[in-house]
Formats: structure tokens, sequence, C-alpha cells
């Protein structure tokens, strides 16, 4: 779903490399130990740094959309990403094959909020309560039917009740992410009666 902020996977990677490096520069090509461990260093730091988790907005002109609004757009986002990761990893735990689907469909959505309001800063304000408060509660709800699936006699009526309002979660998600794309929209429709208005008045069809 995208190299968030607060996965720490690229330091476990860039270890797991440079332990089997190493001791395979050291043995099994004959090289010095001290030489194995200065390219194992640097091999390490390269692929820390390559596999960093990079920072929302990274590479954008902050000065032209304004320092304050993508601080409150980071904010939001790096709030959220938590709730999204355990989405996915909800999902991952779920057996009903439907039910996963559906809470890994609820992930993807969230990431493609994330990517849209990382374009567009100033619609962060839009999706404000989708991202602190229906985001949060979904993982919760997800998780919560993860746990009922769980136990050796689930409750069934339980169960359906959790995935009626994960329905209900799914429709939300799907209203906040249209709605980025409806205002970037903006005044097409508007727009698109004047085009229609000039051409009959110019050529009158």
């Amino acid at each position: 779903m995208g190299n968030w902020l607060g996965n720490d996977g690229n330091w476990i990677v860039a270890g797991v490399v440079t332990a089997v490096l190493v001791p395979v520069l050291a043995f099994a090509a004959g090289m010095p130990f001290w030489i194995a461990a200065v390219i194992g260093l640097v091999v390490f730091a390269g692929l820390v740094f390559l596999l960093a988790p990079r920072r929302f907005f990274e590479g954008l002109d902050i000065k032209v959309i304004g320092r304050g609004r993508v601080a409150f757009a980071r904010e939001l986002l790096e709030g959220a990403v938590p709730a999204a990761q355990r989405l996915e990893t909800t999902a991952d735990d779920i057996a009903d094959k439907q039910m996963a689907a559906r809470v890994r469909h609820l992930a993807e959505i969230a990431a493609d909020v994330f990517r849209k309001v990382e374009a567009r800063p100033e619609s962060a304000n839009s999706v404000r309560r989708f991202l602190s408060y229906y985001l949060p509660r979904a993982a919760e709800v997800a998780e919560g039917f993860a746990v009922i699936e769980a136990k050796r006699a689930p409750d069934v009526k339980q169960l359906e009740d959790v995935r009626a309002v994960l329905v209900k979660l799914e429709d939300a998600f799907v209203h906040y992410a249209d709605s980025l794309v409806d205002a970037e929209l903006g005044t097409l429709d508007t727009d698109l009666r004047l085009i229609q208005a000039s051409l009959k008045e110019d050529i009158g069809r």
C-alpha cells in the first residue's frame, strides 16, 4: 500500500542482508574480516537509506502550496496511517474470503484517499472526518470481526451485525474518496453548459 511513515522494515531488511553478506564475504570469498565488515556497514547504510519510508509531500514545493496547509494535511495523513495498516493486517487474519476482500478494499480506498490528499493538500479538510473517525473505527470493527470469527463457536448474529456495519463503512469510504474526485471536477458542469451555449450561438448546434 505504499512505503508509509512508521514502517521500520528498512532496518530489518538491511540488518538481515548485512548479517548474511559479511560471513559470505569473510568465509566463502576468503576476504579479510575487517574488509567484509566495512563492506557490510556500507551496504547496511545504503539499504536503510534506499528503503527508508518516505514522508508525505516529499518533493513538493511547500512554499507554493502553503506551509500551514501542508502541515495540516501531513498531520491528518500520518495520524491515519496506522489504522489503514491495521486494516491490511486484519484482512490477512480473516478466514471469511468475502469479508477479507471487503476489509482489504477498505485499505485500498484509504490508500487512494491518501494519494489524492497528497496531490491536493488543500482537500484535506474535506476528508478530515474520514481520516480521523471512520478509518480508525473501520479498523476496530474489522479487528472485532476477526476476533469473533476466531472463536470455537462464533456468535452468528454478532458476525452478521459486524458484517452489516462494515458494508455501511465501505459505502462511507467510497463516498469520501469520490468526494475528492468531485472536488477536482470543480466547475465542469457549468463549463459544459457554457460551451454548449456558445456552440449553439456560433454554429447553431
